[in-house]
């Protein structure tokens, strides 16, 4: 039994929102701000319910409407219940054990394997009267009180709602049926589970570890020792006593030799985990758990997590913040799954849900590949009591990190995308694959490039995409000049930046070699402005092979008489090559669905058209580079500079040895403000391009 649909409406920013769950793990990703921990909230206030709903859980475009609804002078006659609403859309199969659900099923077809839960914090209409009625008076007192006192101000309608909510919005959970054909729902006869006395606990069990770990490396906090005292205390409530723990109460009083022997027993499923994770170095430190019980008769308090290094042991808090981050995790993790499998002589729930938030706070890279790695492997057993009984666990991780990304399954990652101020969606992943249905083999690349490198692009809110390393290695100096020369222009003008500087914004960079164009459909998934930096590759024919065909081969642009490049063929097929030559920025943008795409490459500048960006590097900057010539490493030819008649194409093409070396030699003689050289024109068109919103 599985939860495949999770549908919420007006909390917070999820005012429509419809994500799908993986059977196992979904990866929730996306920018901040677009939703992920409002997706652990909304669950845990209506499965856990042990915080209750405020008023700013509302969707402020929920919240407009409810406003305008109170102080309208007109009264609907009626509405549906309105405000904040979650559904869980759940599948069962033949091998589950349907004794729990039986009372919700809502269709005895045995083809419909559907079941939908409904949790509502609603206000009906009678309870909408009521509270019109009610503000009404309240606003009247609150005008007089004004009148009575001269610096009194009154309390507005968002002050009543915010005291007074509980009295008119109500908690409600439903059953609703589900239709196979149309794949919708029928809202108007559901079961009312609380009317019929439905403990959802033995159906739906939901728990999570909050990005807000209580993990430090204070010297009096020990939280991996309180830890271990937890997971022994769910084990002993749990019927899956292990020999280690019966052991430990026979010999309570025995020295701490003893018992830390036992530990060792206890808790060796936990510290394997660790191992596993990367949690201790091989051959360096390990982690042991030993008693500190010095004649006292209780566990609590009396287990020490410490690190064995070269004999020694050493407390806790001597370890890593990250280390012990990962550990504490790891340790959260096993005393959940005991909560899973719930007290003795109780079966687990249907169905068990855990979310796991940013498990790459305080964690270096390396580390977040070994967590992302090994969580299937640390999770994939579901819950498992020794007495046959056997449930699966999904599980949510919500990340921010590119490295988790990278190393993920592709089909098990959820996109969340911000599509207005108030509202988000959710994307999978993999229907990224029909978009590609024409070629498979672009998909292929783009799949294995991003799950390979470059997975910061999920995080960004603008991309650039370039061919290589020299592009990749000066870009941030070109955005850095950039912003410099434009607050000087601006403040030698008067006038203020309406944007944010370059360096301040959120902005990926990804090689993309002469691939840009597999790009376009995933931009446009991502929704996100992106540039496109290029060369024009102007070509021309050079002769003819022996079947007649013409042979082309690279040229200068005065020469040339089309382009090989293949991004400016595919986005810029219709424009011819004298129109292609002298296309300003403006009409080189092209909207991709929710994107805008931006082909910025080489046009005339000072009366020369150059090819690549050496060739128009070297022509704005003739004079930088022919000073610096004999430290330049990327360089050979050295004294062709000396030459005013050889052209920056000629240059470019027999002088710069090596492309990367020639875009270092650029930065070791810059000076601080970059002021000493120029960027060429179509890279600082298009970035200031890229810098407005």
């Amino acid at each position: 039994m599985k939860i495949t649909k999770v549908k919420t409406q007006n909390f917070r920013l999820l005012k429509d929102f419809s994500i799908d769950l993986e059977k196992e793990l979904s990866l929730v990703i996306g920018k901040n701000n677009t939703g992920k921990t409002s997706i652990l909230s909304v669950l845990d206030k209506f499965l856990n319910e042990k915080t209750k709903f405020s008023y700013d859980d509302f969707n402020i475009d929920f919240k407009n409407e409810l406003e305008d609804l109170i102080k309208s002078d007109d009264v609907p006659e009626a509405f549906a219940s309105k405000g904040i609403k979650l559904k869980l859309y759940i599948e069962y199969d033949e091998a589950d054990d349907l004794s729990n659900v039986s009372r919700v099923l809502m269709d005895l077809d045995p083809d419909n394997n559907n079941i939908v839960l409904g949790f509502e914090f609603t206000l009906h209409y009678e309870d909408f009267l009521k509270l019109r009625s009610d503000y009404r008076t309240f606003d009247t007192k609150e005008n007089a009180k004004n009148t009575e006192k001269n610096e009194y101000k009154p309390k507005s309608l968002k002050d009543f709602l915010k005291q007074n909510l509980e009295d008119y919005f109500k908690t409600r959970k439903y059953s609703f049926e589900y239709d196979t054909v149309t794949k919708e729902i029928t809202e108007t006869t559901p079961i009312d589970l609380v009317k019929e006395n439905i403990n959802l606990k033995d159906i739906i069990s939901f728990k999570y570890i909050s990005a807000k770990r209580d993990v430090t490396n204070k010297e009096k906090e020990n939280t991996l020792s309180r830890q271990t005292s937890t997971i022994y205390k769910k084990q002993e409530d749990n019927t899956d006593k292990s020999q280690a723990t019966e052991d430990f109460k026979d010999q309570l009083s025995e020295t701490d030799n003893t018992l830390s022997d036992i530990y060792k027993d206890l808790f060796k499923d936990v510290i394997k985990k660790v191992q596993d994770f990367g949690g201790v170095k091989f051959n360096d430190t390990d982690i042991a758990i030993i008693s500190t019980l010095q004649h006292r008769e209780l566990l609590e308090g009396n287990t020490t997590v410490v690190y064995t290094h070269d004999d020694h042991k050493l407390p806790e808090h001597y370890n890593g913040l990250g280390y012990m981050n990962l550990i504490s995790m790891i340790f959260e993790i096993e005393i959940l799954v005991q909560d899973f499998k719930r007290d003795k002589d109780k079966k687990p729930a249907d169905i068990n849900l855990l979310i796991i938030e940013e498990p790459e706070a305080h964690t270096h890279p390396q580390m977040q590949y070994v967590f992302i790695k090994n969580i299937k492997k640390l999770l994939g057993d579901g819950i498992k009591k020794e007495d046959g009984i056997h449930r699966s666990l999904q599980y949510i991780i919500t990340t921010h990190s590119s490295h988790i990304v990278a190393d993920s399954d592709f089909d098990d990652i959820k996109y969340l995308k911000a599509i207005t101020k108030n509202n988000v969606i959710a994307k999978n992943l993999k229907d990224l694959r029909i978009k590609y249905d024409d070629d498979p083999k672009q998909y292929q690349f783009l799949r294995q490039y991003l799950t390979i490198s470059r997975a910061e692009i999920f995080f960004a809110d603008k991309a650039i995409l370039i061919e290589g390393d020299t592009e990749r290695i000066l870009i941030p100096t070109f955005m850095c000049k950039v912003d410099i020369e434009q607050k000087a222009k601006l403040l030698a003008e008067g006038t203020e930046d309406t944007f944010l500087p370059l360096l301040s914004q959120n902005i990926s960079t990804i090689e993309v070699g002469a691939y840009s164009q597999i790009f376009e459909k995933f931009i446009d998934f991502l929704g996100i402005k992106s540039l496109i930096l290029t060369d024009i590759d102007s070509i021309k024919v050079t002769g003819q092979n022996a079947k007649g065909q013409d042979e082309w081969g690279a040229c200068s642009v005065s020469e040339g008489t089309k382009t090989s490049n293949s991004a400016i063929n595919h986005f810029l097929s219709a424009v011819t090559w004298n129109d292609l030559k002298a296309l300003p920025v403006a009409t080189r943008t092209i909207t991709v669905g929710s994107s805008v795409i931006c082909i910025c490459y080489q046009q005339e500048e000072n009366t020369y058209h150059a090819r690549s960006f050496e060739d128009a590097f070297i022509h704005l900057n003739r004079e930088f580079v022919k000073a610096n010539k004999d430290t330049f490493q990327g360089i050979k030819n050295a004294s062709y500079f000396d030459d005013d008649e050889k052209s920056p194409y000629y240059l470019a093409d027999k002088c710069v040895k090596k492309k990367t070396h020639f875009a270092l030699d650029i930065l070791y003689h810059s000076d601080e403000s970059f002021s000493n050289w120029n960027i060429p024109a179509y890279i600082k068109n298009g970035l200031l391009w890229l810098k407005e919103d």
